[in-house]
């Protein structure tokens, strides 16, 4: 849309000017072979041709000139990769996407930069919408966006370029509370992530298949780093915490606490897994955190993954898989998060389609899986 804006503007402007100046035909004629040789990139005919053809509106040249200069900057994509609030991983990785990409383009005339969000569910909307060519999103929350379910009222045509690092989250409280397992949050003031991220996605059927609902207790909001303070000073009894591992607030709550992590059912774990494809097995290892001396059975509650739109061109997402997969080692040394680039992950279903323009790349380079 602005490259479109920045042409239109700049036509207008060369029509305003030869109207102002009332350039007879003639001399626009000799100005246009002037361009010609100019546009033949031989620059020391330039003085050559202007002399041969006595030329009275140099400085009309002149303004042309710079006038196709802006046309041709105008003719440059500018592609966005939303993230989510500097801070957390999605905005690092995202950045780093961005960076890699357009470190890389060849002769692409794209520029790409990463946008700063509020997270997953206004990176979709704006992808519907075409205010973003890309973005990072949590799996769980696409796959009830693109089937129009939860707080989704219509289907969001949300296609996945590639599946990135999983999410690994669980509750965690002191080790002195009474909490030991899920369904004794019962009565009790739990945290549940910031208001209007987007947890109750996936944290709504975990608690169900434990047996327990919003109703059965009290959610409270806070950022992962504020959770860890609710649990310090006694108002909250529980908090829901995660992310790429280690996680920054699980490491902070573990040096400043005792405290327990609390499991999850094998039964539930089991029945999620059969329901969800979102869902995926993930165990901690032991010693990851302070005084975690065992390995501890968590669980992948959406990737993080990139997306874009279903309405993005194919040829433009093949380039953009492309570019960045030929460059993810680049990605890791930016952020622990891109080692997850890899044959294997990126293909892996979570519930949400791929575009036709990443399948194509993976079919190419014949890693997508026959069965998906």
């Amino acid at each position: 849309m602005c490259s479109t804006k920045k042409y239109r503007r700049s036509l207008s402007r060369c029509k305003r000017c030869i109207q102002l100046l009332k350039i007879c035909q003639h001399d626009v004629n000799k100005i246009a072979v002037f361009l010609r040789c100019f546009n033949r990139k031989v620059p020391m005919n330039l003085f050559r041709e202007a002399k041969r053809l006595n030329l009275k509106y140099l400085g009309i040249i002149l303004v042309l000139l710079l006038i196709m200069a802006d046309i041709g900057y105008s003719r440059r994509q500018f592609l966005s990769v939303g993230t989510a609030p500097p801070g957390g991983a999605f905005f690092v990785v995202g950045s780093a996407i961005a960076q890699v990409v357009n470190d890389n383009l060849g002769d692409l005339s794209w520029q790409v930069s990463a946008e700063a969000t509020k997270g997953t569910q206004e990176n979709i909307r704006r992808l519907r919408n075409s205010e973003l060519d890309f973005a990072l999103a949590n799996a769980a929350i696409s796959y009830f966006a693109v089937r129009g379910q939860g707080a989704w009222k219509e289907k969001y045509p949300v296609r996945v370029i590639m599946t990135l690092a999983p999410n690994v989250a669980f509750f965690i409280t002191r080790k002195s509370s009474n909490i030991k397992k899920i369904i004794d949050l019962k009565g009790k003031r739990a945290v549940v992530g910031p208001a209007g991220a987007g947890f109750e996605y996936f944290l709504k059927p975990i608690l169900q298949a434990h047996g327990v609902s919003y109703q059965d207790f009290t959610p409270l909001h806070n950022t992962q780093l504020g959770s860890v303070d609710m649990l310090a000073d006694g108002s909250a009894k529980a908090a829901f915490l995660g992310g790429a591992v280690p996680t920054a607030s699980i490491v902070q709550a573990s040096a400043s606490q005792d405290i327990f992590f609390i499991p999850f059912d094998e039964e539930a774990k089991k029945q999620l897994f059969e329901n969800y494809p979102f869902f995926a097995p993930a165990t901690i290892p032991a010693n990851t955190y302070r005084n975690q001396l065992q390995p501890f059975d968590g669980m992948n509650v959406g990737s993080m993954h990139l997306v874009t739109s279903a309405d993005v061109d194919e040829k433009k997402v093949h380039h953009f898989t492309r570019i960045l997969y030929e460059h993810r080692h680049q990605v890791a040394k930016k952020h622990p998060a891109g080692k997850a680039i890899n044959p294997k992950n990126i293909v892996r279903n979570t519930g949400t389609p791929f575009h036709p323009g990443a399948i194509r790349y993976y079919m190419d380079i014949g890693i997508w899986p026959k069965d998906q």
